[in-house]
């Protein structure tokens, strides 16, 4: 198993509404928040391996109307 935070940048006044999408489609979503700073929202995404984070996981993020761009942290060591 493994964890990455995934950081989105969105279209104006679309955080709320990118952020239910997400949640309703992808049930790998832990958190999903609206966040101030050079990001829109942060996401903690589980996967079983990288091949999953990188092939569905993603790309299906990716395609949600009001998403621009994504930024994907993988976490490589937790306490």
């Amino acid at each position: 198993m493994i964890e990455a935070y995934v950081l989105l940048t969105l279209e104006v006044d679309k955080v709320e509404k990118v952020l239910k999408e997400i949640k309703k489609r992808v049930s790998n979503v832990k958190e999903a928040k609206g966040v101030t700073g050079p990001y829109d929202a942060i996401l903690l995404v589980e996967a079983m391996d990288l091949k999953e984070l990188t092939r569905n996981i993603l790309p299906t993020i990716y395609k949600i109307d009001g998403v621009i761009d994504t930024t994907t942290a993988i976490v490589i060591e937790s306490p």
